[in-house]
């Protein structure tokens, strides 16, 4: 998911959620889709094939995906649904100012490729032109600020949110950017793919000012000029891994200590052009990187700068122009970083820009089409189960002392749960669309975006606005609120089955809530208290002990390949990895205590334990091509679905048991090498 920058906000990107009936009301079907299987292989040799093998087979990857799954699947389901909804406002004419108006006139704007093709680069041209005219480097620092209220980030970030240690309060926060590969290993790593994939991006960069009318030696000069300025900035960014611990990027300080420790940067200036009158402390998440951008404007000649701004806005822009330059971005971000073929059609492009711009608007009208209030009820019921399965879980841990238990207990039981979509919607009355340009809108509506967010400063935390909208195919553990969001468009199946008993139901959803309610005791979240603050709440000795437990999982998916050569990153995943072997051993637990006393029978040939597991195991069926695993690797926290599977169900005891795993198997895991935490 795309939300602030730097939060340290646990989405669980490939998976969904909702409630689950009593089994005593209705005769219920297994859930299980047979063809789904592949029984030419044997459970303990490869459960991810032996369970997602046909499905697999019948979803082969399209040019259009770089990885496509059950997940994906039913987000293009989704997708259409909301297209009808889109165009039926986009074919009628609507009042000036309302949402209908809005809607439809970004979607019909972004579907026009003859007017976007006819503009070319028109709708940028004022903007470089204004930047190739700075005359001094005073200048930098106020273009900057406008560039980002338009919604084009350049040397760094900035927004507002839940200072981590004071979580009530929204106070003014920066962190590291201004690398557009996103991970500092594409400017620094030797290897030849990465070698590979750095030439074709400065390929990129130099077609995108030829595409603006810059001549090749011009070109090439400006492509220097920013790969200088990247490059220098990603060598003292943090990495992924390194952004993973809260305490390390939690810097704060007063606006007289920011103007000390980075002098050479105008921040009057710079705030003056967030719109922002004052600051009294901020938290400065990462200091090198922004002190090196001090260093790199006092030092680099203003014309490099200009080059470095100018591509940051064709980049941003590029999506929204004409076809040549929608070619040149896919032919990098798209072909080169990910393996896709062919770029999207153009009207799931134009879908997804009005979702992502006007989400709300748009999230109030699939609601109220695709959502039911009883959808919403059995969410919040089965979610209270899950509740208390996890603390029966933390009650029976060991290696936790007495007092953390009783404080871990007080943090699951004001865990904020929220299910389905807002009780308050975004007010969007203020941003107008208007048929100027489509590239205009979508600078409009994201420097509305960016007043909205500044305007928070020095208020409460509404810890009832949402990080997501309704229709989207995801989840979220926020730490700062503490609060578990589960939208209302992945309560649907395969994460969940209105037909399907509560083997089924508790393997698919019940793990993912119990997986986003784990998140609040991973190696990220633990550290929160609560309240959302963070702040060390454990027993002496007992985060030592997490700590110990917890190295088993980093030391396991470190030993992982998951292409020749290429080993997972056991550390960077690991408060994921953790929070599905949490989710797994707590709703199966509560699988356990729904049906005690009403014991299910087996059914299509699999017991109700089996069909709990090959439940779960569904969720993450999927393909996916080699450049994607090799970004997901890089960047990504979540493991590869093969090994959501293969790598966590070997650490569960009730998987061995319910297909009778033996040592003869390949995925036999002894006990004593097991992780043993939730």
């Amino acid at each position: 998911m795309k939300t602030r920058q730097c939060m340290a906000v646990a989405a669980l990107i490939l998976t969904a959620m909702t409630g689950c009936t009593s089994q005593k009301e209705v005769k219920s079907t297994s859930g299980l889709d047979l063809t789904n299987m592949d029984t030419t292989v044997s459970a303990g040799q490869d459960f991810f094939q032996y369970a997602c093998g046909g499905w697999n087979e019948k979803h082969p990857l399209t040019a259009e995906y770089s990885r496509f799954g059950t997940f994906d699947l039913l987000a293009e389901d989704n997708q259409k649904q909301i297209r009808e909804l889109i165009e039926g406002l986009a074919a009628q004419k609507s009042e000036a100012g309302t949402a209908a108006q809005k809607i439809g006139d970004l979607y019909n704007m972004a579907m026009d490729s003859v007017t976007l093709n006819k503009q070319g680069y028109e709708p940028i041209k004022a903007q470089l032109e204004k930047i190739a005219a700075l005359k001094d480097k005073s200048e930098i620092i106020p273009m900057m600020t406008e560039l980002s209220m338009q919604g084009i980030g350049t040397y760094f970030s900035s927004y507002v949110y839940a200072d981590p240690k004071n979580s009530s309060l929204n106070i003014f926060q920066m962190g590291q950017g201004g690398i557009n590969l996103g991970e500092k290993e594409y400017y620094l790593d030797t290897d030849s793919v990465t070698s590979n994939i750095r030439e074709q991006y400065k390929k990129y960069i130099t077609k995108l000012f030829t595409l603006v009318g810059c001549s090749e030696a011009e070109a090439t000069q400006k492509m220097n000029d920013v790969m200088e300025i990247e490059t220098a900035i990603a060598k003292v960014s943090r990495s992924a891994t390194e952004l993973r611990d809260p305490e390390a990027n939690y810097h704060k300080m007063t606006y007289a200590e920011l103007k000390k420790q980075i002098p050479g940067i105008d921040w009057d200036t710079f705030l003056k052009g967030l719109g922002i009158a004052q600051v009294d402390e901020l938290n400065v998440e990462q200091v090198e990187p922004i002190a090196e951008v001090a260093n790199l404007m006092n030092t680099l000649p203003l014309s490099k700068h200009i080059s470095y701004l100018q591509y940051n806005l064709i980049d941003a822009a590029a999506s929204c122009l004409s076809d040549d330059f929608i070619a040149a971005r896919f032919d990098f971000y798209g072909k080169v970083l990910s393996g896709r073929q062919v770029n999207q059609p153009r009207w799931k492009r134009a879908v997804n820009s009005v979702n992502g711009l006007l989400g709300e608007l748009v999230g109030q009208m699939y609601v109220e089409k695709y959502f039911s209030p009883a959808a919403k009820e059995r969410m919040v019921n089965l979610v209270k189960n899950l509740q208390t399965a996890l603390g029966e879980r933390i009650q029976a841990q060991e290696w936790m002392s007495d007092s953390t238990k009783v404080r871990a207990q007080e943090k699951l039981a004001t865990f904020h749960v929220k299910v389905g979509y807002p009780d308050k919607w975004k007010d969007y009355s203020d941003l107008k669309v208007e048929k100027d340009s489509y590239w205009a809108n979508v600078c409009r509506a994201a420097a509305w975006e960016r007043k909205d967010n500044y305007s928070r400063l020095g208020k409460p935390v509404d810890k009832d606005e949402w990080l997501m909208t309704p229709q989207t195919v995801n989840a979220y553990y926020n730490p700062s609120t503490n609060e578990i969001c589960f939208p209302a468009a992945i309560l649907q199946y395969p994460f969940f089955d209105m037909a399907a008993d509560d083997a089924f139901n508790y393997g698919a959803i019940g793990v993912v809530i119990g997986h986003e309610m784990t998140h609040g005791f991973d190696d990220q979240g633990r550290q929160f208290d609560k309240d959302g603050n963070l702040k060390d709440w454990w027993a002496a000795g007992d985060a030592d002990r997490f700590k110990e437990r917890a190295q088993v999982m980093v030391d396991f998916f470190d030993k992982i390949e998951v292409l020749p050569g290429l080993h997972a990153n056991g550390t960077l995943t690991l408060g994921e990895n953790l929070a599905d072997h949490g989710g797994l051993n707590v709703a199966y637990l509560a699988y356990k205590n729904a049906t005690a006393n009403a014991p299910l029978e087996d059914k299509d040939g699999f017991t109700p334990d089996q069909r709990f597991f090959l439940a779960y195991a569904t969720l993450w069926a999927g393909n996916i091509r080699d450049e994607q695993i090799r970004v997901y690797t890089k960047s990504d926290p979540h493991s590869l679905g093969r090994w959501r599977v293969n790598g966590a169900l070997p650490h569960i005891q009730a998987w061995y048991d319910a297909f009778n795993i033996t040592p003869s198997d390949p995925l036999y895991l002894a006990p004593e090498k097991r992780v043993n935490v939730w």
